[in-house]
């Protein structure tokens, strides 16, 4: 329609139009070529870009697992059952596995435990997914019925594992500060690839929300994160790590897990790139004053 708003809503093209619209100051006298490895939940990695939480992968969700760690990268996974799940740890993958908030919390429990009894290094719910475009009273997802957690309820899921436990889908100060007192150890600032209509971009909230909860509390940048250059300027305002989704997908699919692994080292190196030029020893000491916007 002529009337319509050109974005429409669109989560992701707002979130690019944002990533865009910053700009980095360059400090390059005096630098020196960084560190890029980062320690997440007590591990280290080789780069601070982690996989997003996919699922279903046709190369399979193992292959997805040893891309990331031929990368020596934290290695996110969606839905899947227990089996899948083993097949993954057994990469040697360090995994994070996200659960979706069921309905029933016996299934939320069961995957929760599978992930902590097989060597999982953190497990966390996919909060967000409960609700869809539309507030459907029954949500499904891949023929599961979803619900809405109460925060008690969440609280509860938290307390049931003794791995760190990571929240998906708060994208407010509110939510990250309620993800920290129930006992969480960190969150991802999401919109599930625009599930969310209007959201606010991830990395606009980020400074905010690092304030808030403070140095050690892990918040992950999700959604439109599209190569190292948009990795800095999300670890510049605040992030511990950001995760990448779909530039993985294709080289994933015809080349396989060294494909994507070669994805994720070219990614890293536009990071690191990005970091001598800002005078960034290493993740800890980017200064965020480098970060301007065009439309301040």
């Amino acid at each position: 329609m002529a009337n319509e708003h050109p974005l429409s809503g669109d989560s992701i093209a707002l979130n690019r139009r944002y990533l865009d619209s910053l700009v980095v100051e360059g400090r390059i006298i005096g630098a020196r070529h960084p560190d890029a490895r980062l320690n997440l939940f007590g591990h280290e990695f080789d780069t601070p870009i982690t996989t997003g939480a996919l699922s279903h992968l046709k190369p399979g969700m193992d292959a997805f697992a040893r891309g990331a760690a031929e990368a020596g990268a934290a290695c996110f996974v969606g839905m899947g059952g227990c089996d899948e799940l083993k097949a993954v740890l057994a990469t040697g993958a360090k995994v994070i596995k996200i659960v979706k908030p069921y309905a029933d919390p016996d299934e939320i429990l069961a995957r929760i435990a599978c992930a902590e009894e097989n060597g999982a290094i953190a497990v966390g719910m996919d909060v967000e997914h409960a609700v869809n475009v539309r507030d459907d009273a029954d949500s499904f997802v891949a023929g599961y019925q979803m619900k809405l957690p109460t925060l008690e309820e969440l609280r509860g899921y938290v307390a049931s594992t003794k791995l760190p436990f990571i929240v998906k889908g708060a994208l407010s100060v509110r939510d990250a500060l309620t993800c920290q007192d129930i006992g969480c150890a960190g969150v991802i600032l999401s919109h599930h690839n625009a599930l969310m209509r209007w959201a606010v971009p991830p990395v606009k909230l980020l400074p905010d929300i690092r304030r808030a909860v403070g140095d050690e509390f892990v918040l992950v940048a999700d959604g439109g994160i599209q190569d190292g250059f948009d990795a800095f300027k999300a670890l510049a305002l605040g992030a511990t790590a950001v995760s990448v989704g779909r530039p993985l997908m294709q080289p994933l699919e015809q080349e396989g897990p060294a494909g994507m692994a070669e994805t994720l080292r070219a990614m890293t190196g536009e990071l690191k790139a990005m970091m001598v030029r800002t005078g960034s020893p290493d993740l800890a000491h980017i200064d965020p004053s480098v970060i301007h916007c065009l439309n301040a």
